[in-house]
């Protein structure tokens, strides 16, 4: 079995990044700088999203699927940095190179780490690879939005239409799982300013379950998966889960009922 490893960033303002850029700001507290970066934002887009090279990475939510079952987790501890986290990330693609899937990760996730790893001077030579090094990467590699080793599966469900994308929550929802729990990444940057990591690493690991969710569904429909293949697949997710630590857990299954 190829592994697979589902990911999912959640991110908050480099206020630093913002104090380097915005010498006027250096005097500002965090929330002062973020605020006047929203508020400049706004003016010149209608929208406080910050451009994604100034989004720095709070957690890297990661569920795995191989040989040997499902782990699910953040990477690193609430103490790392953003370049622990990173370089972690693309350690484990470098010693996997697994199937990588994603909703949006195209289009948000894997931008964001492109830019930070840059600035962190982070190396990540599997993930670049492009065929130079190993053929096969030349018919199917990460970086391609065609190719399949990095599966987003919001831009493949929309025909890489940007105006038929839909929310992963929504979708969740809609095919019978969990779903968003009382968070969503609007909120991560007050949590964050509140002292709430713990929170948001538990929430990014709840939607990388609800990704992997739809990802098995999805491996249903296109046939990669019979029937009693996917229901095994839902079962070792829920039995994960069932011996799993965290009040996240007991909320996520809860929220999931057993069909019957």
């Amino acid at each position: 079995m190829t592994p697979t490893l589902v990911f999912d960033i959640e991110t908050v303002p480099d206020v630093a990044g913002l104090r380097r850029l915005r010498p006027q700001w250096a005097a500002a507290d965090d929330d002062e700088v973020a605020a006047q970066a929203f508020a400049e934002r706004r003016e010149k887009t209608g929208s406080d999203f910050l451009p994604l090279h100034l989004h720095r990475v709070v957690a890297i939510g990661c569920a795995f699927r191989d040989d040997q079952g499902l782990r699910v987790r953040c990477l690193g501890t609430p103490q790392d940095s953003e370049a622990k986290l990173i370089g972690d990330f693309f350690r484990l693609i470098d010693r996997y190179t697994p199937q990588l899937v994603s909703w949006n990760g195209g289009g948000f996730d894997l931008p964001v780490l492109h830019y930070r790893a840059l600035i962190h001077g982070v190396p990540a030579s599997r993930y670049w690879e492009l065929g130079d090094e190993d053929r096969d990467f030349r018919w199917n590699n990460y970086i391609s939005r065609y190719h399949t080793r990095h599966l987003d599966l919001m831009d493949l469900l929309a025909l890489y239409q940007p105006r038929a994308a839909a929310p992963l929550d929504e979708i969740a929802r809609l095919a019978g799982f969990p779903g968003k729990l009382g968070m969503d990444g609007a909120s991560v940057w007050s949590a964050y300013r509140q002292g709430e990591l713990a929170r948001i690493r538990a929430y990014c690991e709840t939607d990388v379950v609800n990704t992997f969710l739809v990802y098995t569904r999805f491996q249903r429909m296109r046939g990669a998966l019979s029937e009693s293949a996917h229901a095994a697949e839902l079962a070792l997710v829920r039995g994960t889960l069932e011996a799993a630590a965290g009040e996240h857990w007991r909320e996520f299954l809860a929220a999931w009922p057993q069909r019957p």
